[in-house]
Formats: C-alpha cells, sequence, structure tokens
C-alpha cells in the first residue's frame, strides 16, 4: 500500500509514502482519502493531506520513506469540499498542497486535532523502554519528566506545573517517548436543533412583490443545484430575500455558506444575521486570530454552526450538511485571489453548488458580464428586484463639466453649493475618490522633477499626515523633502487624493464632523466600525472615501453623493475598466437616498459627452451592460473567449524576456490553432519591488480547449531555463491583463 500525500509546496506533483508502522483504527486499517498525515520530508517534517492510495509507486521501494504518522480517524473536510479542491488545482493550474493549505486554518496544518477538546499525554512503548534502560546524563530534565508522567499514567497541559514545561513535553514527543490523545467533544449529532428565528418583528416584514416572487423561485429548487442572478438595484433588499431562502434552509437541517467581499466593510450583514439567527452564525475571514479560525472551522466541520459568513477562502470551509450558498455583491473584484493560488471564489461557489447539488443565489445590482451572459443563455436564473421597497427612490444623478466650472483643490464650485444645501437640511454628504494619500505626486515647478520610487516604475504618494511619502504598489516609504533635489526650489503636491480632500473638506464646512474610510484609516482592528458607528449615529455629517464605500453600506441619511475624477477609468488599457468603472459609480450612487429623503449624485467629469456616462444617467447600469456586451462580443473577449496569462517577474530584464519568448516558442511546438499566445508584453508597472514584470497572454474560444493546452504546456514552461530568481504563475480567467 503506497499512501500518495499532497504537501504544501510549490511542486506540482503529489508524494509517494509507504504506511506508517501503525495505523488507527483495527478493523480498517486502510485510511480514508481526506486525513492528515505527518511525513518526512528533507531535514523537515511536514504535514500533507492522503489524496490517494495506490499498490505501486515510481519511485524505486528502496528509497520509499515511511510516513511518520496519520493523523486523523476520520477526513478533515467533507467529500464534497474534497473534491472541490481537487477539481480547482486541476483548473487553475496549481500545486495540490497549496490548494488544500489555502483551504485550512493554521493550527490544523500544524497538526492540532480537528475537534474541540483535550489533549492527554502518556508514555509511548519507547518511553517505557528508555526508562528501563541506563540513565542517559545529556537529558536528565527529559527522563525525570517522563518517570513523572509514568506514575501518573496520563496529563493534560493544565496538569503541568512550574517544574515541567509545555516544552519539555513536546521534547519528548519528538523523541517518541510519549503520545497525544484528544478526548473530544464530539462532533453534532443528526439531532442537532436547527436554528431558532427569534426576530418575529423582523421576520414578519412584508416582503415586496418581486421580493416575494424571488423568494419563491428559489425555494422551488430546493433541493437540487440551480444558479440564480438576484439582479436587484442597490437598496432594493436582496439581504432579506438572503435571509429568508437561509431560513427555510436550515430550518430543513442544512447548512448555508454565505460569501461577501470584504468582512470589515459588511459588518452591518454580519450583525443582521446575528439578530435574524440566535445561534450557529460564525464568521470565516482572514481577520481573526489563528484561535478565532479554528474554532469557526470546526463549528462548520462538526454542523454546529448552521451559517458561515466569509470572504474568499470560506468557499472552501468543510460544510458537511450544505444546503445552499450565497454569493453578496457577485461582482467584486476582491472574489478573485491574485497572488499564490489565484481562484475565484465566485465561480467556485458555483462550482461547489452543482457539486453537492444545492442553489447557489449570486446577488448583485451591477451584475459582472459574465454573469449577466450566463443569464442571457439560460444558465442562470434571472431574479429582478427593479425598485427599492415603500417610499424610497433611486437618486437623481447628473454631471458637472469640470470644463465650465472652476473649484477648489478638486471639489467643482456646483459640488460644493449641492453640498451646503443638503447639509442644511439636515442629510449627510458622502465624496468618493478613489484615491487614497495627500497627493498622489511631488512636483517641482522649476525643472518638472517628480518623486519617484526608486524600486518600482510609479511615483511616491504624499501622505502628509504621516509626513511620508509613499509607494503604494511596493510599499516603499521615505521622508519627505522639502526642497528639490536638483534644482532645490521648492516641492508641491499636485493632484488630489482622500487625505486632501479631507482637509479641503474641513476648511469648506467647519461645522459639519468629517470622517474618513480608506486603507490608511482602516488599517488598525475595530477602526472600521468607528467610522461606520460616527456615519450611522449622525456625529459624522461628511463621508469621504475609496472604494470601500461601495461595498453594501447602508446610510439611512445621506441624501448627496459627490464622485470626483470620474475619468480615471475612462481610457485605461484594460479591456475591463470601463466594466469596473460603471460598477463603482452605480455603486456608490447607490448610497444616496435609501430611506425616504430623495438622493443626489453629482458626477464631475471632463468628458460629460463620453457615452459610458451618459448611458449610465440615461439606461442606468443594465443600458450600459448591454452595449459593453456587444463590444466584448465584437472584440472577441470574454465572455466570448477564455483567457490564461503566464506571469512572469525576475531582476533581469533580458532573461526574463528570454524565458517568455521560449515559453510562447514551446507553446507553437503544441501546434493548437485554435490557441492564440500574445506577447511577451510588460505589464502596465514594467518594473515592481526591483523586479521586472511581464507576461503571455493566452487565447481561445473553448474553456475545454485552454485547459487541454495549458496540461500540454505547462509542463514544458517548468522544464525551460529561466533566470536566477525568477518567478513565474498561471492565472486562469485573469480579471487584470494590463
Amino acid at each position: 500500500m503506497i499512501l500518495q500525500i499532497a504537501l504544501d509546496t510549490p511542486l506540482r506533483r503529489v508524494f509517494d509514502y509507504r504506511p506508517p508502522a501503525t495505523l488507527p483504527g483495527e478493523a480498517n486499517p486502510a485510511p480514508q482519502l481526506g486525513v492528515r498525515v505527518r511525513v518526512p520530508f528533507g531535514r523537515r517534517q511536514l504535514i500533507g493531506i492522503l489524496v490517494g492510495i495506490t499498490g505501486e509507486s515510481a519511485i524505486d521501494s528502496g528509497k520509499l520513506k515511511s510516513a511518520l504518522a496519520i493523523l486523523d480517524q476520520q477526513p478533515i473536510v467533507d467529500s464534497v469540499t474534497f473534491d472541490l479542491l481537487r477539481w480547482a488545482a486541476q483548473y487553475y493550474h496549481h500545486p495540490l498542497g497549496e490548494v488544500f493549505a489555502a483551504a485550512l486554518p493554521v493550527s490544523l496544518r500544524e497538526g492540532q486535532p480537528t475537534q474541540h477538546g483535550t489533549e492527554w499525554w502518556s508514555v509511548s512503548d519507547s518511553g517505557r523502554q528508555e526508562l528501563s534502560s541506563p540513565s542517559d546524563r545529556r537529558a536528565p530534565q527529559q527522563r525525570a519528566m517522563l518517570a513523572w508522567l509514568a506514575q501518573r499514567g496520563s496529563v493534560s497541559l493544565d496538569d503541568l506545573d512550574e517544574t515541567f514545561k509545555p516544552a519539555h513535553l513536546r521534547a519528548l514527543a519528538v523523541r517518541g517517548w510519549v503520545t497525544p490523545q484528544t478526548q473530544t467533544a464530539g462532533a453534532a449529532s443528526e439531532e442537532t436543533p436547527g436554528v431558532v428565528v427569534p426576530d418575529t418583528a423582523a421576520s414578519a416584514v412584508s416582503l415586496t412583490e418581486h421580493q416575494a416572487e424571488s423568494v419563491a423561485a428559489i425555494l422551488a429548487t430546493l433541493p437540487g443545484f440551480a444558479a440564480h442572478l438576484l439582479y436587484g438595484v442597490t437598496g432594493s433588499g436582496k439581504t432579506e430575500v438572503y435571509l429568508r431562502v437561509i431560513a427555510a434552509a436550515i430550518a430543513a437541517g442544512g447548512q448555508a455558506l454565505v460569501l461577501v467581499p470584504e468582512i470589515a466593510l459588511t459588518p452591518q450583514l454580519v450583525e443582521r444575521f446575528r439578530r435574524r439567527f440566535s445561534a450557529g452564525v460564525v464568521a470565516v475571514h482572514s481577520g481573526l486570530t489563528g484561535v478565532e479560525r479554528r474554532d469557526a472551522w470546526r463549528a462548520a466541520h462538526n454542523g454546529e454552526a448552521r451559517i458561515v459568513i466569509g470572504t474568499r477562502s470560506a468557499v472552501f470551509t468543510s460544510l458537511p450538511k450544505l444546503a445552499l450558498i450565497v454569493v453578496d455583491e457577485e461582482h467584486d473584484a476582491s472574489y478573485k485571489q491574485h497572488e499564490g493560488f489565484r481562484y475565484s471564489a465566485r465561480d467556485l461557489a458555483v462550482v461547489r453548488a452543482q457539486r453537492a447539488g444545492v442553489p447557489v443565489v449570486l446577488g448583485s445590482a451591477t451584475p459582472s458580464l459574465e454573469t449577466l451572459e450566463n443569464a442571457a443563455t439560460g444558465r442562470y436564473s434571472k431574479l429582478r428586484l427593479p425598485h427599492r421597497p415603500g417610499a424610497a427612490q433611486a437618486p437623481q444623478m447628473s454631471l458637472v463639466d469640470l470644463r465650465k466650472h472652476g473649484g477648489d483643490q478638486g471639489l467643482s464650485t456646483p459640488a460644493m453649493q449641492s453640498m451646503a444645501r443638503h447639509l442644511k437640511a439636515g442629510g449627510q454628504v458622502i465624496v468618493f475618490l478613489n484615491r487614497r494619500g495627500y497627493a498622489p505626486s511631488l512636483f517641482c515647478n522649476a525643472c518638472g522633477w517628480v518623486a519617484p520610487c526608486e524600486h518600482c516604475d510609479a511615483r511616491m504618494t504624499l501622505h502628509r499626515r504621516a509626513q511620508q511619502l509613499r509607494c503604494h504598489h511596493c510599499g516603499a516609504h521615505g521622508a519627505v523633502p522639502v526642497i528639490c533635489g536638483k534644482c532645490a526650489q521648492p516641492l508641491n503636491p499636485v493632484g488630489q487624493g482622500t487625505e486632501r480632500v479631507e482637509e479641503t473638506l474641513a476648511r469648506l464646512f467647519p461645522g459639519a464632523p468629517l470622517a474618513r474610510l480608506d486603507r490608511d484609516t482602516a488599517s488598525a482592528r475595530g477602526a472600521v466600525q468607528s467610522v461606520l458607528e460616527r456615519v450611522h449615529s449622525g456625529e459624522a455629517r461628511i463621508l469621504v472615501g475609496t472604494q470601500m464605500l461601495t461595498k453594501g453600506h447602508h446610510f439611512p441619511e445621506v441624501t448627496l453623493v459627490v464622485i470626483l475624477d470620474a475619468d480615471q477609468g475612462l481610457f485605461a488599457s484594460d479591456f475591463r475598466a470601463t466594466e469596473r468603472l460603471a460598477q463603482t459609480i452605480t455603486q456608490v450612487a447607490g448610497r444616496a437616498g435609501r430611506e425616504l429623503r430623495p438622493g443626489e449624485v453629482l458626477i464631475q467629469t471632463e468628458f460629460p459627452e463620453h457615452p459610458l456616462l451618459n448611458r449610465l444617467l440615461t439606461e442606468g447600469y443594465e443600458g450600459f451592460a448591454v452595449s459593453a456586451l456587444e463590444e466584448r462580443r465584437e472584440a472577441g473577449w470574454p465572455p466570448y473567449s477564455r483567457l490564461a496569462m503566464l506571469r512572469a517577474e525576475a531582476k533581469d530584464s533580458a532573461a526574463l524576456d528570454a524565458f517568455l519568448r521560449a515559453a510562447a516558442d514551446a507553446s507553437a511546438r503544441l501546434k493548437d490553432a485554435a490557441i492564440k499566445v500574445l506577447g511577451p508584453a510588460s505589464a502596465l508597472i514594467a518594473r515592481r519591488a526591483d523586479h521586472f514584470r511581464a507576461h503571455l497572454l493566452i487565447e481561445t474560444v473553448a474553456r475545454s480547449g485552454l485547459q487541454r493546452f495549458l496540461k500540454d504546456w505547462l509542463p514544458l514552461v517548468e522544464r525551460l531555463p529561466g533566470p536566477p530568481g525568477l518567478r513565474w504563475s498561471i492565472d486562469v480567467d485573469p480579471l487584470e491583463v494590463d
């Protein structure tokens, strides 16, 4: 019997081991797939996942090592998740061991028990032999502890006093003199009660006609796979639809998975779920401590947690009784992992639902063009929420022509006048600018010098409050110079960031308290919640921020939204730039007028005649999407083609170019006429963190053809020589191609 183990290494293979000397469970000596295995790997010991059992190995039997221990009686994840992880590794062409590592909390990757319980330590057979052998003067403390432990039979860490430390116990374990056993609290049984719904007033709220139709349509597919696009305008009540269908799913004994773009930016959603469901709601995201992440995973794996709310990695949470998946704000780019294992949590959620035989609901006011195309072709059902409930109306949107109107530090005169009017009427105002910092450049008017990043092909951003120049690409920072290093003339900040806009608004509206929400103000734990509480309490009258403001927030008193520098995405090189711009404008505009007070949105632009802006104003996001899909069809871009990118970086630009050209030549040897390999081309920021970056773009019509090509091509790429320090990765279905 040969165990095939997936290890957390960048190698695209599994590793063969003999079974350990003793296997857990006498009745079933063969371990189950999906259990964790501790194995020797070079001079280290690693913990991997058993993904296969075979009778033969390509490695000579004399060179095969034995595994050290099987850590689990049962698989570490449920069967659907296990198959999903293997499928994801194949689809995204990523090492299987790293894929499994991405799915598990750190504590489980380190070998901690899967079940909550107390770890008891006892002397092993080899430990008893050691006690009966002559004394080893090199480890008197360990022998003393071994003798003490033998007298007591077994102890937990709580039993240790000042004489013996946990480190001593682990040292004995390394020698094999003691063994641990975990007394667990036990998993949830089949009779685990469903989650009660105590908030009867909230659950009795009348649904609108369209909400009721959407709930009925989703419930009609329970149990069974179906993909639903819940296409609702901002403030139309999508969350209430989620709550109703989830209540039905867990009432039948199931579990629900709810994915959100960024957990720190959607505290209202988590709070609302916990108000509605009195128990069994856990959050899973990177902001948790290791212990919190482990406990949430255990609760989900055991069935104690009936609802899991989490960010993209939560799509891999083990849920043995999964009955429903919800992906909120499905269009959001945060669902795509841009480093390492480059997966799309939204797409994997659909695959997981299909494999589990459960419905998946994709909700958004601005669905991605791929999702809209899936709905148009019938792959997804399209459920509409075209109106806000009650008397709330969509905000009135208009353009401000910056060529005709002067202003003050990026704020036009009409915008300032509207702000004064809304503040006087008791409303709150959002000012949106998707650029943090004080100014994007520090400029010398005399000689034209601009403060550069020494490590990137980019400019340093001025952060005035911190008195630093910072690179937003590599993280480099430095002091702010007073005079130009070339001509000794004074330097001037050019352009506006959120910090500068905040300073300007404080000067223009001294009686209106301000709050700012961007990556700089949100870095501390609890900072986002503090800002949002100031807005909800009415203490802050003006909220300045970046795209963090677009992610599902409900601000009842906001009556005006001012969008600064809306032109950023109009002329970008990435073919998705206009889609992202339309989504951002629509989402941030949707923060206005969500209750009884009417809302107003001002979009500042130097291109008021641009078709995208005018179509958004006259036809809304849906009108934009129709024209954008037609443009994509004519150009042969996704969703009407399939893409992958080979991204590479190295410190030697010439050697990097040679490697990518060799990779392109290798693709030609496969002679696949349906595949286009374009490039090499430099990244938009060609040098970042002292590494040059470039890529090849692979394009074809069919997904199956792309997968076949990558399967044959990537082994050829792996064998290519490259410069020292070369790093490369494959990105299937990339969101950014510049």
